[in-house]
């Protein structure tokens, strides 16, 4: 049966791809983006685009008070090194926009809510994998908006809201932005070692992240879409297996096959040492199997950015 759909972000990287996925699927698809990071050539096809800001009254109107099946909010500012730029810009599209969404599929019969969080709200972690449970404590703006819109998520149930969340760690793979060297790992490094065979790496080679595919994130968004047993919950997206800064070179440089010359600096602002995922309860309530593996990953990433660059 078709639906209909409201995915955010969909110029960006993951909204993109989820945003396909479900047009595939003979799905009414939506979107709201402001094209600030996102591009305007990651559009499916067939999807419906209104160019804006989704905290703003006037993109939120051009809905048309359009009843969806559900609203999956992946638009928004997604870098905890910008966030320090304007951290009420940072407000605004990560928390702002969750509210004026929430309050748009309350008010239009649409009740159900993915949204797309992230591994940041956890902040400096002394356990690895982390899981669900443990205590938040933000270290980037970006971090508290995120954490900030759980809150509201969750609050808004008692309206009839049925959200999930996702803590979304480090995702890579094809169609991730290799003109923005401020946000995402892989992509940065990646971008800068085929443009000029030197990587600037921003703090030390010893931190490690959980590094996540986008295909994987997609399947395990499609189906707790499907299926309501999240309803309520939050989810940690990753793999359960962490990767070193130094690994990720080693591995680039060895698929580049040449020499590069690897540049070390300071940290950025809210950088965490090391996080990687416990996904117990993801792997409990959704079966999640299977998922790509990182040299894998990074080989069909780098076929596809050597067409890019």
């Amino acid at each position: 049966m078709k639906k209909k759909y409201l995915v955010t972000g969909a110029a960006g990287f993951i909204g993109a791809a989820i945003a396909k996925k479900l047009i595939e699927g003979n799905n009414d698809v939506w979107t709201i983006d402001n094209l600030s990071t996102g591009l305007a050539n990651n559009l499916p096809d067939k999807i419906k685009f209104i160019e804006g800001n989704c905290q703003d009254d006037k993109s939120i109107d051009q809905l048309k008070k359009t009843k969806f099946d559900a609203i999956l909010h992946f638009a928004g500012q997604s870098s905890g090194e910008i966030s320090f730029d304007d951290p009420v810009y940072d407000l605004r599209t990560n928390c702002e926009s969750t509210l004026k969404l929430i309050q748009y599929g309350l008010s239009n019969g649409c009740n159900r809510f993915i949204y797309a969080s992230s591994m940041s709200v956890y902040g400096k972690v002394h356990n690895a994998p982390i899981s669900e449970t443990n205590a938040c404590n933000p270290l980037s703006f970006y971090g508290v908006g995120k954490l900030a819109s759980e809150h509201y998520l969750r609050i808004y149930q008692s309206k009839g809201l049925q959200p999930t969340s996702l803590r979304i760690f480090n995702v890579y793979g094809p169609g991730q932005n290799l003109l923005n060297l401020r946000q995402g790992m892989v992509s940065i490094y990646l971008a800068q070692l085929l443009q000029n065979n030197k990587i600037v790496v921003k703090g030390s080679p010893d931190r490690f992240r959980d590094f996540i595919y986008i295909d994987d994130v997609v399947r395990i968004t499609l189906k707790l879409l499907t299926d309501n047993k999240g309803t309520g919950k939050i989810y940690n997206v990753g793999t359960g297996v962490n990767t070193t800064v130094q690994e990720i070179l080693d591995k680039l440089i060895k698929l580049h096959n040449k020499s590069a010359n690897i540049e070390f600096s300071g940290p950025t602002p809210g950088d965490q040492l090391g996080i990687t995922a416990d996904i117990a309860l993801l792997r409990t309530d959704y079966q999640i199997e299977g998922l790509i593996k990182i040299d894998e990953g990074i080989k069909k990433m780098m076929n596809w950015a050597k067409n890019e660059c």
